[in-house]
């Protein structure tokens, strides 16, 4: 399992190499590998008939519990191979939807990056690397959906994409780090029999709420949402893998793994099932109004998502099996309208579906995968669709007092479904080709093979359910809820109150096709309520914060050095003072200062005038001369006090400062005065109050003990493991010898910076 999840990564890194080195003229080649991961599982599918699990572990940081250990269960089975499988008509559409393009082989490597971290996610047996593939499924997608980077809308949807996501990937670590920290247990698998432990802990909400919030953002629950349309900007193929398929569903894994550890608990069911409910409708009735064939795809996908978080939240065996059933169904004929959108793009440049009709007349092979789908989508007999919807409907009447409600929130969410399912799939195929159209070609088999193998599936698990029942469905829900499960999918239940709520759904859901018509109008009064939807609120809670941020910077970093020392020199000031006059008893023992002698006095004084100049100068070279004696001072207090080695750097600081500064007036504009007399007031004032701060510091830190027992180590081993008689310079060179080479290097780096300034000879058009 190792090696097929690195395998990706590995294709993602050599793949550019490659069709930069042979520049094949074909690329369908690349799908060798998705293909090939598919049939390494799919010979794995005796071992999960017999119910057992593969389980690898590889140590990688054994110190922190953090092991490479992955978990082939039921329901990684189903993830598995719905990643690798699609992977595979993906990798292959791709090769004829993107021929030529001049990033391909950066397009591949995004796609087997994201299918490596996707394999990595739904295998993981461990909270850490569960979180690592989580993070990485966001980055790719990320780099997938923001490819078209010339582009600015989508840019702003992989920022928009990368944000929230990453967002929910921050509780998810939270989540994770809980779980723990409550069980000491780092193995997901081992977490279900402590799930009673875990339920009756303190931390047991905050773990339910970050890994709920994971959840939602992952999979686009509200108020989470509205990514998700956004990142329809992506082209087809992204929008097929990752918005209907696989990482959307990331979410949806997450909810179903740690059902049999979290669920079962009021907090859970009633959360999941609210969250669930809302999104379902919510999107469902933007997908009436969409005229946009993705934007329509694109809510389905979001009320879809919203119906599995809600059967999760259920909690029965009715509803998990539904929504076990409901992943295939749904990856199965959304996949299917993705890339037959794409299609349909690809050669008519428009996704706009009053523009479109009478495609089945150029396209027919095209048309029948697209109607295929559209029949699952609906839940028509014999589609596999039919089977889910039923399912769902058999779920929610067992929920007791609130079975009609549940119910009747699942028949108009599948009405409003069906809807957009007839849209996407059967409205530009039928009725009158536009003249435009007509000569329309079909597209190379690479592109209509996928949808129509994807369409065929979703008839034939339809007809033949028992196909996937015990292979498939079975070990999937067996992986939830922790027992044997004991049912029989089929096509036809009889004649009982499940089938008539199946007829009023595909009655009014295709009397609804009939008699709602897109239209602009109607969409542009949808459109007013954008102002109060969650991603308004949210963006405009974003623009303040970039516009406080903005003042924020423009305020305290003004471009102004001076105003960046207040600032400083003004914070350490309120934090010294606050310090010594509300926690510190300030004294000071006088007997232990030294008598002023003469030529100390002689120096202060020095000293004194040479500040004076260096403020009231009103000349530059003056200025900084003065400065210089100022530091020729500090040299002298050094070699009084017996320390002639700071003398001496302070004495080359001091000299190639006034060296540099003089260099640099040499290119400076005449001297501008650039502050009155208030200023020079309030800076001295502000100089004057931290100096006197640091000389009560200084004075203070006079009256704590002193210990010698690091300066006795050093005089002693200083010759003996330094091999050098000055105490200074072996401390310098050998006990510190890092931080010297870090401040050397720091200086290094300065002098470049200055040098090159010197050096600098701008153009008079630069300049401005």
């Amino acid at each position: 399992m190792l090696i097929a999840v690195i395998s990706g990564f590995i294709l993602a890194l050599v793949i550019p190499l490659i069709m930069g080195w042979m520049k094949p003229k074909s690329t369908i080649w690349v799908a060798i590998l998705p293909f090939s991961i598919f049939g390494f599982f799919l010979s794995k599918l005796p071992l999960i008939l017999a119910g057992e699990t593969l389980k690898v572990s590889y140590q990688w940081v054994p110190s922190i519990g953090v092991n490479l250990d992955f978990n082939l269960d039921g329901l990684s089975y189903l993830f598995v191979l719905l990643i690798s499988g699609i992977g595979t008509l993906v990798f292959i559409y791709t090769s004829s939807y993107l021929k030529g393009h001049q990033y391909l082989d950066r397009f591949y490597a995004y796609l087997a990056m994201f299918m490596a971290s996707m394999l990595g996610l739904v295998l993981s047996d461990n909270i850490y690397t569960l979180f690592i593939f989580w993070e990485l499924t966001s980055i790719s997608s990320f780099f997938l959906i923001g490819f078209n980077n010339d582009n600015p809308a989508s840019r702003k949807s992989a920022i928009t994409a990368l944000a929230v996501t990453g967002f929910g990937g921050l509780f998810l670590m939270a989540a994770m780090v809980g779980l723990g920290q409550i069980t000491g247990e780092y193995q997901i698998s081992a977490l279900a029999p402590l799930a009673e432990s875990i339920q009756s802990n303190d931390l047991y909400g905050w773990v339910l709420l970050f890994l709920f919030i994971a959840a939602f953002t992952k999979s686009a629950q509200f108020p989470f949402h509205f990514w998700l349309p956004g990142a329809m900007k992506a082209p087809t193929p992204v929008s097929t893998y990752l918005h209907s398929a696989t990482m959307v569903k990331a979410g949806i894994y997450l909810l179903a793994r740690f059902t049999p550890v979290l669920g079962n608990h009021e907090w859970w069911n009633s959360t999941l099932i609210i969250v669930g409910a809302l999104t379902m409708t919510y999107a469902a009735i933007h997908a009436l109004f969409r005229l946009d064939l993705k934007g329509i795809l694109a809510y389905s996908t979001i009320s879809a998502l919203g119906i599995l978080v809600f059967l999760i939240g259920l909690g029965t065996k009715e509803a998990l099996l539904a929504a076990s059933v409901f992943i295939l169904v749904h990856a199965l004929y959304k996949a299917t309208l993705f890339l037959v959108t794409g299609i349909i793009d690809h050669e008519t440049g428009t996704r706009d579906i009053r523009k479109l009709g009478g495609l089945n007349k150029v396209m027919l092979p095209v048309g029948i995968a697209a109607m295929l789908a559209a029949i699952s989508n609906a839940g028509i007999p014999p589609s596999f669709g039919f089977v889910g919807k039923d399912l769902i409907y058999d779920a929610t009447l067992g929920m007791g007092d609130i079975a009609w409600l549940l119910t009747g929130l699942a028949v108009f969410t599948n009405a409003a479904l069906l809807f957009a399912g007839f849209l996407a799939g059967i409205k530009p195929f039928v009725g009158k080709l536009p003249e435009e159209f007509k000569k329309l070609h079909l597209p190379g088999p690479a592109m209509y093979i996928p949808p129509l193998l994807l369409g065929v599936l979703g008839i034939l698990f339809g007809l033949a359910p028992g196909l996937i029942e015990g292979s498939i469905i079975k070990p999937v829900v067996q992986s939830i809820t922790g027992a044997t499960p004991d049912f029989h999918l089929k096509l036809w239940h009889g004649i009982n109150l499940i089938l008539l709520l199946s007829a009023i759904t595909i009655g009014s859901g295709t009397a609804l096709y009939f008699l709602l018509k897109p239209s602009e109008g109607l969409l542009s009064k949808v459109t007013r309520f954008e102002k109060i939807s969650p991603q308004s609120i949210i963006v405009g809670l974003s623009n303040s914060f970039v516009l406080l941020s903005r003042q924020w910077t423009k305020f305290f970093q003004n471009g102004y050095l001076r105003y960046y020392l207040i600032t400083i020199l003004s914070f350490l000031t309120i934090l010294l003072g606050y310090r010594f006059f509300t926690g510190v008893e300030l004294y000071v023992d006088t007997a232990k200062l030294t008598e002023v002698t003469l030529y100390e006095a002689i120096v202060i004084i020095i000293m004194a005038s040479a500040i004076f100049f260096t403020v009231f100068s009103k000349s530059r070279l003056t200025a900084v001369a003065s400065l210089g004696v100022v530091g020729y001072s500090f040299c002298m207090i050094f070699l009084f006090y017996s320390a002639p080695d700071l003398a001496m750097t302070q004495f080359s600081i001091d000299t190639l400062t006034v060296i540099l500064f003089v260099l640099v007036l040499y290119n400076l504009p005449r001297y501008l005065v650039l502050s009155d007399n208030n200023d020079k007031i309030r800076d001295g004032l502000l100089a004057l109050v931290f100096g006197a701060l640091i000389s009560v510091l200084t004075l203070e830190v006079m009256n704590e003990s002193v210990t010698k027992e690091i300066s006795e180590y050093y005089a002693k081993n200083a010759y003996i493991l330094g091999k050098g008689k000055n105490v200074v310079n072996v401390i310098l060179v050998d006990f510190r010898g890092f931080d010297t080479i870090v401040e050397i290097t720091v200086l290094a780096i300065a002098a470049i910076g200055v040098f090159g300034l010197l050096k600098l000879h701008l153009k008079s058009t630069e300049k401005e």
